[in-house]
């Protein structure tokens, strides 16, 4: 009877975003795949049975995955040795012929039970994989976000089942046809963000077996899992700073687990060694880097912030301020998830830069009435924006939006100092990732836009404006000045 209980050990990790060096914070050194690297290979050695996953988004974030297109990371992900890996939505920002082909470089088996090929139906990537250890065999099913579809609009081929209902479906279908008597755990490995999970599993019907999900890309730091119809839910932040750790019992006999055991583990020079093999490996990177991201662009006046994708910001409103400067457009609307980090300043050198809008994308001009502004206005301002399910924007500087939740109605909404109004004309610029969904993002049909203008292209690279004005520009400042307030 002993012999059929199994201790088994879950380590994951989701949301890299290229965060492969250690940071340093009150004299303690925390962070980096080298120490990451070093606590996943002491567990290793220390536990009977374990099992490390990730749950997407390794790339993005860094010049070391930038400068070689995710190349370098699959690199430094074959030397972390995860069992499994689930494909996040940044996975297909290089492409997905690219994707493709760093899949075949992959010594890590990545998993996608809801991408498809759209003329067939048939998968693209394998949907599941069964890790076989200490005489278990646990069952991995990949779940991806649907924004992977907003990365992918030029890829008509691309489908995914973007509708929980249809991805809950499909989970069924896999643990119907491919979970046998010899399956004694099945974990979902989703990249779909805390809410959704907490949704999904509401949805799953028990008999299907699941018994845990591994979540990423809300980047929720969570205290203790969540628990819905039975089914823990985990999360472990972002970055290389923490690492999620199940530790568990199974009953292999009766078939269910008799322990689970969660805790988020912070990763530092006191809880993990240092991987030298990792180490080195990072460090060739950085040599190779270094010469050309470590020139200083500018100096700002002081350090600014952006604390939050779901308000105005002091970076914020400077980027989308940069952006109109001597536009063609009247308003810029700067995706706020396109500024990736929380802080950034005085001194800005080219890494910092390239780091904090690593999506270099094209800018497109649009031009709406004022009657089409305000249904945008209200379609951005909707509850989904305050839980992170939607795209939220940074505005440039004129314009004014006073919205209360509780009613949720526009109090105020000018420009320039001037009321809104149905007639009047506004011309509004957009990063090609927002134009491309334009529908889904604003609420309104791009149809019906173009009837005002034809939109086009005013500028091919938003980073190369941004890099010449902060060139040119020295002592640059940004306040939060309420550009958009948001009224309880």
């Amino acid at each position: 009877m002993e012999d059929s209980i199994k201790k088994l050990t879950i380590l994951h990790s989701n949301d890299f975003h290229g965060d492969f060096l250690p940071k340093t914070e009150e004299g303690v050194e925390i962070g980096g795949l080298a120490r990451l690297a070093g606590y996943v290979n002491k567990v290793r050695q220390e536990k009977e049975n374990v099992i490390y996953a990730v749950a997407g988004d390794m790339f993005r974030g860094s010049v070391i995955d930038s400068e070689y297109q995710g190349l370098s990371t699959i690199d430094l992900m074959n030397t972390l040795r995860p069992d499994v890996a689930t494909i996040g939505n940044h996975e297909v920002d290089y492409g997905f012929a690219h994707l493709l082909f760093l899949e075949k470089c992959t010594k890590f088996p990545l998993i996608n039970a809801n991408l498809f090929i759209t003329m067939n139906n048939s998968r693209i990537f394998t949907p599941y994989i069964n890790v076989d250890v200490g005489g278990m065999r646990i069952m991995f099913i990949g779940i991806l976000t649907e924004e992977v579809l907003a990365s992918t609009k030029g890829e008509k081929i691309i489908g995914t089942f973007i509708d929980l209902e249809a991805a809950a479906k499909e989970v069924g279908i896999i643990c119907d046809n491919y979970r046998t008597v010899r399956t004694d755990m099945t974990v979902l490995l989703t990249h779909i963000g805390y809410e959704n999970d907490v949704k999904l599993a509401e949805l799953l019907d028990p008999d299907w077996g699941v018994d845990m999900i591994i979540g990423g890309h809300s980047h929720t730091f969570m205290e203790q899992p969540e628990i819905v119809q039975g089914i823990p839910i985990v999360q472990a932040g972002t970055g290389s700073s923490v690492i999620g750790q199940i530790d568990l019992q199974y009953d292999q006999e009766a078939g269910r687990i008799l322990d689970f055991r969660w805790k988020c583990v912070p990763i530092n020079e006191k809880t993990a060694p240092n991987d030298e093999v990792m180490a080195d490996l990072i460090d060739s990177y950085r040599t190779q880097t270094d010469t050309k991201y470590k020139r200083v662009v500018t100096r700002w006046a002081r350090k600014l912030t952006h604390p939050s994708r779901e308000q105005e910001t002091e970076m914020g409103n400077l980027y989308a301020d940069v952006m109109v400067d001597d536009a063609s457009y009247d308003i810029m609307l700067f995706g706020s998830g396109s500024i990736r980090k929380k802080e950034l300043g005085p001194v800005i050198e080219y890494q910092d830069m390239v780091e904090n809008t690593p999506f270099d994308d094209v800018i497109y001009m649009v031009e709406v009435t004022g009657a089409e502004w305000r249904r945008i206005v209200q379609h951005l301002m909707r509850d989904d924006a305050w839980v992170g399910e939607t795209e939220f924007y940074q505005v440039s500087r004129g314009v004014k939006i006073v919205y209360r939740k509780s009613t949720h109605t526009i109090e105020e909404l000018s420009f320039n100092g001037a009321p809104v109004t149905d007639d009047m004309r506004l011309r509004i610029g957009l990063q090609a990732y927002h134009f491309k969904n334009f529908d889904a993002f604003f609420g309104v049909p791009l149809e019906e836009v173009k009837k005002n203008m034809k939109p086009r292209v005013v500028a091919t690279s938003q980073n190369n404006i941004i890099e010449e004005y902060f060139t040119m520009n020295q002592g640059l400042d940004a306040q939060v000045e309420g550009r958009i307030t948001v009224l309880e």
